[in-house]
């Protein structure tokens, strides 16, 4: 979508403990006592300026589908694709970097880039603000598990979603809580940039949601974390296109491309959710022919064998 941040970050270091005690004497078995119940989480009332947004997003939502746009189909006969179209897209899409950091900022400068994704199994975890009602976590929960399983089919990727710590986390949040989550990010992600840090946490209002993926010095197109910042104040549509989208961007698609039809790796709000064009470049960029770090001139015959083969006797 038009209105998206997507980074990929390397050379983050990561902090890994690990606890080794001295053997000790078995203690005779105590009795199990379940866990209390989790208590539901404590509302508060959106802020004035949150309240203003949701409506502003409101409007946009609108005058999106009014223009036919935001579309929910996965594309059709009036959206045909050739292989050489594929192949281009996943070169610009996959191989080719969308941000560039400068003076320790990223901005939007394209450069070309190298092939990246995880090779852990991803678990999603979620989080909300205290002013996102329940009817909207609730919601939101089983669409994310829902498309999960999907990016899991289609990419091979081990892709699910966990109640407890993950690795890729999903903050659904207000204006006002996206600019407090900078303590929490740092605690997400050991090891952050303070000022990639303030930057996540500045999104502008043109930025619908943002993605970031993050790699160690070592292994810099390997990724082992990612968190995405979704708006609350967004429309059913637009949080969902934003979940598809994102979590799309931070598998390894990084970049966008105004080539790219159908899909929702395009500025043009075309699309809102995952097409069929967008899962054969998942499963691409998961095939393990194309090795981890390859460039773009290199990635290319390989992807044309893959995009062959996807596609059979479509030419």
């Amino acid at each position: 979508m038009r209105a998206s941040l997507h980074i990929a970050l390397a050379g983050l270091m990561a902090v890994t403990l690990s606890a080794c005690d001295a053997p000790v004497s078995s203690p005779r078995p105590e009795q199990r006592v379940a866990p209390a119940p989790k208590p539901a989480p404590k509302l508060v009332e959106p802020s004035e300026r949150s309240k203003e947004l949701s409506a502003y997003y409101a409007q946009v939502q609108r005058s999106l589908l009014s223009q036919g746009l935001l579309r929910t189909d996965g594309g059709g006969i009036d959206t045909p694709f050739s292989k050489r179209q594929l192949v281009n897209n996943f070169i610009q899409i996959g191989v080719f970097n969308e941000f560039t950091l400068v003076d320790g900022l990223y901005t939007n400068q394209r450069s070309e880039g190298r092939v990246q994704r995880w090779e852990k199994p991803i678990n999603i975890s979620m989080q909300f603000g205290p002013a996102v009602p329940q009817s909207i976590r609730t919601k939101d929960q089983q669409t994310v598990a829902n498309y999960a399983r999907r990016l899991s089919r289609v990419s091979g990727a081990k892709v699910g979603v966990t109640r407890g710590k993950g690795n890729f986390h999903v903050a659904v949040l207000t204006i006002d809580e996206i600019e407090a989550f900078g303590p929490q990010l740092m605690k997400l992600i050991p090891g952050l940039d303070a000022g990639i840090a303030r930057q996540i946490t500045s999104m502008p209002r043109p930025i619908y949601c943002a993605v970031y993926a993050f790699s160690d010095a070592d292994t810099p197109n390997s990724f082992h974390s990612a968190v995405a910042i979704v708006r609350a104040e967004h429309p059913d549509l637009l949080r969902q296109s934003c979940y598809h989208e994102e979590i799309a961007q931070g598998l390894g698609l990084s970049n966008d491309s105004p080539a790219a039809r159908p899909s929702i790796f395009n500025d043009d709000d075309e699309f809102a959710l995952l097409t069929r064009h967008d899962e054969i470049l998942l499963q691409i960029l998961y095939d393990q022919r194309l090795p981890l770090g390859t460039s773009p001139a290199r990635a290319r015959p390989i992807v044309e064998v893959i995009a062959s083969e996807l596609l059979g006797g479509e030419s």
